[in-house]
């Protein structure tokens, strides 16, 4: 059956699809990733407990896969939210919540994956349900439509019925798992336009689709850390992202889908690198600093908390089990003190805000210039 826009595609092929996937330019831009890929693995393994760097480079993936959602919170509002590890629901906004609720999303899939060591449409279901805070599973109902966010004119019907969406999940699975001469970074291109194309939840593909980037990476051992991830570049090429993903679709240009994704990863590899050395470099001399200044406070455990967390407050410490109250203030004070914090009252909270670090994930409007506190 040809497609049609407004019919549901259970024709949707599997993978892989036919005719020469890895053409010249596509094996060019293949080294080019993969050579990005390697440095940024390779420079990850030389690290010190290189999980602790994971948490803000999570924190801004999470803000940009949402933003390409049309999910928008401003980094202030995000930094407030995430400032204490346990208790981010009761007083964050709704865009809030859900970012937040993506990074535990990735954190489930990560955990899963050390779990099994392999990628399964049951991990997919579980990062949704995480990601929406559901139970729902993949779609029952008929009727879901992809519009054009302007005209309201449909621009895909995604495969209709849980039997045939199950069925190309697990079709999807065992490409996954098949020997292939593929190089796995076109075989993630290939897995991230077919989990979009099958669309099989209700609400959240897209960003569980590009949890699964990471995650897959991962599972082919081409990372070591979920820690490279692509919402910052495809926000940034958003247009030609969808634009691509439709021509796949509509006109089978697999070559064009595959570079875009390639080049997503060999710019974003590079970008990771600059700021996840820019993020050790600033580990160390914040160590260094807290160590001068809080002579018998626990050094490493405050310090990483600090390029953790760009926003602190006293309860971060006694959440996280560095200290009580009284202490916590007492050390708070004094790294505010000597410029390493900058102290901002909202309400009747106090924050203590970690200039650089968040300054290597851009700059955003100020604290103090936020209209609602």
């Amino acid at each position: 059956m040809l497609f049609r826009r407004d019919t549901p595609y259970n024709d949707l092929p599997p993978l892989p699809p036919p005719g020469l996937l890895e053409t010249a330019p596509v094996l060019k831009a293949t080294l080019r990733a993969g050579r990005a890929l390697a440095e940024l693995k390779g420079y990850c393994q030389t690290l010190p407990e290189p999980e602790l760097l994971l948490q803000a480079v999570a924190l801004q993936e999470s803000k940009d896969s949402s933003e390409i959602e049309n999910i928008v919170t401003t980094q202030d509002e995000l930094y407030q939210a995430a400032a204490v590890p346990d208790d981010w629901s009761s007083g964050a906004s709704p865009p809030a919540k859900e970012v937040l609720r993506y990074r535990q999303a990735m954190r489930l899939g990560w955990q899963l994956l050390q779990q099994t060591g392999l990628l399964t449409s049951n991990t997919m279901i579980r990062i949704m349900q995480q990601l929406k805070d559901t139970q729902e599973g993949v779609r029952r109902l008929p009727g879901t439509a992809l519009l054009n966010a302007k005209t309201g004119a449909i621009i895909y019907t995604p495969p209709e019925g849980e039997a045939v969406i199950r069925d190309k999940l697990h079709a999807l699975e065992v490409f996954l798992h098949a020997d292939s001469e593929l190089d796995p970074l076109v075989r993630m291109a290939l897995l991230h336009y077919q989990f979009e194309a099958i669309h099989p939840f209700a609400d959240g593909n897209g960003r569980t689709g590009r949890i699964l980037n990471v995650l897959y990476l991962v599972q082919q051992d081409l990372l070591t850390l979920p820690v490279l991830y692509l919402s910052g570049y495809i926000l940034q090429h958003k247009e030609t992202y969808y634009r691509s993903l439709r021509a796949v679709t509509e006109e089978g240009r697999w070559e064009a889908w595959i570079l875009y994704m390639l080049q997503a990863v060999e710019s974003t590899a590079q970008d990771t690198l600059a700021r996840v050395t820019a993020l050790q470099h600033l580990r160390q001399h914040t160590y260094a600093q807290v160590k001068t200044l809080l002579k018998t406070a626990p050094t490493r455990e405050l310090s990483d908390l600090m390029v953790s967390y760009p926003y602190l407050k006293i309860r971060t410490l006694e959440s996280i089990g560095i200290t009580r109250r009284q202490t916590a203030a007492d050390y708070l004070k004094t790294l505010a003190d000597h410029g390493l914090l900058r102290v901002v009252k909202a309400g009747r909270d106090h924050y203590y805000i970690n200039d650089a670090l968040v300054h290597l994930f851009g700059r955003s409007q100020s604290l103090t210039e936020s209209p609602h506190l």
